[in-house]
């Protein structure tokens, strides 16, 4: 029997949070190379907790099951809590039941500290333990002011770094999360970075875009944000900037395209502020992705300093993937500040500056030269560094030097990693 790689995350396809449409691709990608795929998942979805996917299904050759669940959904912190210890308790007895001598057991960190109950389940039943890291929890909660107490941060540390240092591999996205986790006591030589990608999205002209058709925005230079607007994401001085622009500028308008936390919040405000150049909209359709993300003629994308190294904005890749200009409120000295200077694919904003964001919006709208050259520059970015082929092949070393770390080499049908490799 061959051997197979064994994904956990509480959601999958179809669900289109952004941890399910990642390991979606990856998944999918790495069965049509002969992969032996299964993912346990929950029956959850992300935003409709009174919704119930069905228990087995198979995508594409990824064989999925999917375990039982209480669905309280994330209206508060003890529900969700709930919510991710029966994930846990149910995911580890699947983990249990399917896992085999060889296998790889990737735990990625939706629930947080999955990899904790799942690096002993691993070991026990002799397979390859793995993870797959979005974010750094609990630091990410501390750094978001969420009520994670240090008498409690402390211990979940402990446990998160014991079991990293467990696995044979730690999939980081970014290099800074790479160091922090080093610096965390996980050795370097079990830490790989594989940046996350975007999948689908292609540049649209504004002319061809259907979406601004029928928003009503042909004639408007747009400023999108799209995608999750959580606690991560420094999102006032974007409405601040919407307000000093709507008494200057007839022509502008800012598109939120998404949901999360403070959506709500920003809608309330926006209608306080009297702003009627700002527009809000709904999730997309992925189907749709490269006419919403297209639909702007820049981006903004925003990161509290707090939590750099610790979680990547996903938007991102999309929005290189669509070649379009990006604004990044965050700091300068981080992953995506850095990328973004050095690409001149776009402007960095500090958080807080009003001002600085005004002026680049301003400056932005007037030079479309400029914009479609940072554009441009954006999309061959993404296709340098950025693309899920990419990262397919990334991942398919991977699971080849786990194999020559000690291990037999992962059978998958049409021959070895290795010659998969070569060939991509």
């Amino acid at each position: 029997m061959g051997t197979s790689v064994i994904f956990v995350n509480r959601f999958f396809h179809p669900d289109h949070s952004a941890t399910s449409q990642m390991l979606t691709d990856l998944a999918v990608a790495l069965a049509r190379c002969g992969v032996t795929v299964k993912v346990v998942a929950s029956r959850s979805c992300y935003d409709d907790p009174g919704a119930a996917y069905p228990r087995r299904g198979n995508v594409n050759g990824v064989e999925i099951h999917r375990v039982w669940t209480t669905r309280f959904g994330r209206a508060s912190l003890p529900s969700r809590a709930v919510d991710y210890l029966t994930f846990y308790l149910s995911a580890s007895a699947a983990v249990f039941r399917l896992a085999r001598r060889r296998d790889t057991v990737v735990a990625k960190t939706d629930p947080p500290l999955l990899s904790v109950p799942l690096v002993s389940i691993a070991r026990f039943k002799r397979a390859i333990p793995a993870n797959w890291l979005q974010d750094v929890f609990p630091e990410v909660a501390v750094k978001l002011g969420l009520p994670v107490p240090e008498w409690a941060a402390a211990p979940l540390r402990f446990l998160r770094n014991w079991s990293l240092r467990l696995a044979d591999f730690n999939v980081a996205i970014s290099d800074s999360m790479a160091r922090y986790l080093e610096g965390q006591g996980v050795p370097g030589s079990r830490i790989r970075v594989v940046h996350n990608w975007s999948e689908g999205v292609a540049p649209v002209p504004p002319t061809e875009n259907e979406l601004r058709r029928q928003w009503g925005l042909a004639d408007r230079f747009v400023v999108g944000y799209s995608g999750n607007m959580g606690r991560a994401h420094d999102l006032e001085p974007v409405l601040a900037a919407a307000k000093r622009l709507q008494s200057r500028r007839g022509d502008v308008v800012f598109l939120f395209i998404g949901g999360g936390k403070q959506r709500s919040s920003l809608e309330r405000e926006a209608e306080k502020m009297r702003l009627t150049n700002v527009l809000f909209k709904p999730y997309q359709p992925r189907a749709q992705l490269a006419q919403s993300l297209g639909a702007a003629d820049v981006h903004i994308v925003s990161l509290r300093p707090e939590v750099e190294g610790l979680v990547v904005p996903s938007k991102f890749y999309g929005i290189a993937a669509a070649g379009r200009p990006m604004v990044f409120i965050g700091a300068r000295s981080g992953d995506l500040g850095r990328l973004i200077l050095q690409e001149q694919c776009g402007h960095v904003v500090e958080p807080g500056d009003v001002d600085g964001l005004t002026r680049v919006v301003d400056d932005m709208a007037t030079d479309a030269v400029r914009r479609r050259e940072m554009g441009k520059r954006a999309r061959r970015m993404f296709e340098q560094r950025f693309t899920k082929d990419r990262a397919t092949a990334e991942w398919l070393q991977l699971l080849g030097v786990t194999a020559a770390a000690g291990h037999d080499e992962l059978e998958i049908r049409g021959g070895s990693v290795a010659a998969q490799v070569a060939g991509a």
